[in-house]
């Protein structure tokens, strides 16, 4: 690794599960100087994880870094954004749904480092993460694709309207999906059914993704047309109108599929 790069100083205006995750994936091999956040607890505690200063007031954020990851709620990165005084510094966000654009008052050299990944509180960053980029100039780019290959990621490079679909179509793949598993395990807990024999055919699910299209792997009654056993599921969910009405919805979204 370049000298440049370890010199580079790096602040983190957050201190959730994204900063925290690529935070403690930098630790040995970049110079975080301080980590921030709203609460003094919380700024504290990712400070003490990887050995450098930390504030709670925004006034105080180090102004001499080289780099600010602001890895906060989407709603308030630009609010953030427009308090920080360090103009000319390069100033990226973690969001899949904000555009690069809302940073660009804060300082001229902005970018986007969004990883399309599931954080999980104390869990590590994989190798091969993908982390999509966009950047205000070519200077800013290699920053970012810098900070991408010493956590072992692997960049992708976007613009904030094709990250935007991206987010969406995450939101699908992993949030959706997520609440469909919420779902199938209280129907499971409800019969007294063990929701781990569901494991393989989730597990089925993903893998056959690697192989072939999801609309090639689509099975199922709706995709079927067991009419039958489509009334019968339905009577069943006559209880519960919430799960009655997705099972309805998403049943004629494949047929419509099909």
């Amino acid at each position: 690794m370049s000298k440049a790069r370890l010199s580079e100083k790096i602040v983190f205006i957050g201190a959730g599960k994204v900063a925290t995750a690529l935070a403690l994936a930098l630790k040995s091999k970049r110079n975080i100087v301080q980590v921030y956040s709203r609460t003094n607890a919380s700024a504290k505690l990712l400070a003490g994880k990887i050995n450098c200063t930390y504030t709670n007031d925004i006034k105080k954020i180090n102004a001499d870094a080289d780099v600010y990851i602001i890895a906060v709620k989407d709603d308030v990165i630009a609010q953030v954004a427009s308090q920080l005084k360090v103009k000319g510094k390069a100033i990226v966000h973690t969001s899949g749904a904000v555009d690069m654009d809302v940073l660009k008052k804060a300082s001229a050299n902005c970018g986007v480092l969004y990883p399309p990944y599931s954080f999980i509180k104390g869990r590590k960053l994989d190798k091969n993460v993908p982390f999509c980029i966009e950047a205000s100039n070519p200077s800013v780019k290699k920053q970012l694709s810098d900070l991408v290959k010493d956590v072992a990621g692997k960049a992708y490079y976007m613009n904030s309207a094709q990250r935007s679909q991206l987010h969406i179509a995450g939101v699908f793949a992993n949030n959706f999906t997520n609440h469909m598993f919420v779902i199938a395990h209280d129907i499971s807990k409800q019969a007294h059914i063990p929701f781990e024999i569901l494991f393989h055919l989730i597990s089925d699910t993903v893998e056959n993704l690697k192989h072939q299209s999801p609309v090639l792997n689509q099975t199922g009654p709706a995709k079927r047309g067991d009419k039958r056993t489509l009334k019968k599921h339905e009577a069943m969910l006559k209880k519960n109108p919430r799960y009655l009405a997705l099972y309805k919805q998403i049943s004629k979204s494949i047929q419509q599929s099909s």
